[in-house]
């Protein structure tokens, strides 16, 4: 049981012992003050609720930090969500104590950040300051999350999200233009759905050109710009043999005749024999590859050693400018134009096409390595050429019209020779 004491100074000093014993006080101005801390630290210290009024001082940027080293995520998950803390998080709430972070100052952070991130980067600043601020509340050192019931901005699909492409778009449009060294893993992602990171951390012991089959057994993983391989995949689902179509195994017959393994036996390796990396592969491959097929912008051939390069940006505003040689005008429209289509968009275009044949679904989610089936019809599937019609021929039977040809009577509304 606490008491209170006057100080020298015409104040009341609460004096209490917290759960280990140790001597707490805390000082109040008026007597009524003091009694009333009092009965509430009695009330937590009987229910197991205790929590230490002085710890709420330790900053946050110390706490946060003692947090991202506790955890033991995968590489790629720690380096995304130090990134985050350090530009977002840490650089508002860092220099403040915990116990100065209030639920409203929260919301306000939010709101603002909502007018500059994408809906899905808020949403990730949010997930991390609420962990850090959940361990506080489980470690006693604030009494309450106050990210808690803060409400984000709603995370809304652009038009540009997710594209589907044909197969014919990328067998007649894009391989012919993609560079002959890279067109086997645009290849393989098209026609086994596979990750950058399965595509880029395949090794030939993994492949059986005989059978037609490929296995992932280990994925690359890139961070900071390098790339090491992890000897497992995503998930326990991830681990899987998948068919090859005709197409993906001419290619990768072709590939193997013409370019050497990597050191342990990857099959795609850069010009230097190195590994894959995403973004040059992004900026040097792949976005130029897009333009030349006309799925990013144009390039127009205007007259002799001129051309028009064409590009829409963020807002849909179309540019255009003209150059002397075709590399400066696509060089153009890979660096202006927005949107376009990602390399993880061919997975998603795999998978609305098995779902267009009829392949069941228990089978897609199985090949595309998904644990559950709902996350292949959430993420993975779109609407597949041919829909409407589809749906049209599933409801052609049903008529407004009788046997004889004439609009059947409303059978709650009376017929003349009944009136």
């Amino acid at each position: 049981m606490g008491h209170v004491v006057p100080t020298p100074a015409g104040s009341y000093r609460a004096n209490w012992r917290d759960p280990s014993g140790r001597q707490r006080a805390k000082t109040f101005r008026t007597k009524r003050e003091a009694n009333a801390f009092l009965a509430e630290v009695d009330t937590t210290l009987n229910r197991g609720t205790y929590v230490d009024p002085h710890a709420g001082r330790i900053m946050f940027d110390a706490y946060a930090d003692r947090w991202l080293a506790a955890r033991n995520d995968e590489i790629t998950t720690a380096a995304r969500d130090r990134s985050i803390m350090r530009n977002h998080v840490i650089a508002r709430w860092g220099d403040l104590p915990l116990g100065k972070i209030h639920h409203l100052a929260v919301q306000e952070w939010v709101t603002m950040l909502g007018r500059r991130l994408a809906p899905a980067s808020v949403a990730q600043c949010h997930r991390l300051g609420s962990a850090v601020m959940r361990t506080a509340v489980l470690d006693r050192v604030i009494a309450a999350n106050p990210f808690d019931g803060v409400r984000l901005p709603p995370t809304r699909r652009k038009d540009s999200a997710d594209q589907v492409v044909t197969p014919a778009e990328i067998v007649g449009k894009l391989l012919p233009v993609v560079p002959e060294r890279y067109r086997a893993v645009v290849g393989l992602a098209a026609g086994t759905g596979f990750r950058w990171g399965e595509c880029v951390g395949l090794r030939w012991d993994a492949v059986d050109l005989v059978a037609g089959t490929v296995t992932v057994l280990r994925v690359a993983v890139e961070v900071a710009g390098t790339v090491t391989s992890k000897p497992y995949p995503k998930s326990k689902a991830g681990r899987r043999t998948v068919p090859l179509p005709p197409f993906v195994r001419e290619l990768l017959a072709g590939y193997r005749a013409a370019y050497p393994a990597g050191p342990a036996g990857e099959l795609f390796t850069n010009t230097a024999g190195g590994p894959l990396r995403r973004t040059h592969f992004r900026a040097r491959i792949w976005r130029p590859a897009l333009v030349r097929a006309g799925l990013l912008g144009a390039v127009v051939p205007t007259g002799q050693y001129r051309y028009l390069a064409r590009w829409p940006d963020a807002a849909g505003v179309e540019w255009s400018a003209e150059f002397t040689t075709e590399r400066e005008a696509v060089a153009c429209v890979v660096r202006k134009a927005a949107g376009g289509l990602r390399f993880h968009d061919l997975r998603h275009s795999y998978a609305t096409w098995l779902v267009s044949e009829g392949v069941p679904i228990n089978d897609i989610a199985r090949v595309m390595g998904h644990e559950q089936t709902s996350t292949t019809l959430n993420l993975y599937t779109h609407g597949s050429e041919g829909r409407d019609g589809r749906v049209r021929a599933a409801l052609a039977d049903f008529s407004l019209t009788s046997g004889s040809g004439e609009v059947a009577a409303d059978a709650d509304e009376p017929s003349e020779e009944g009136s």
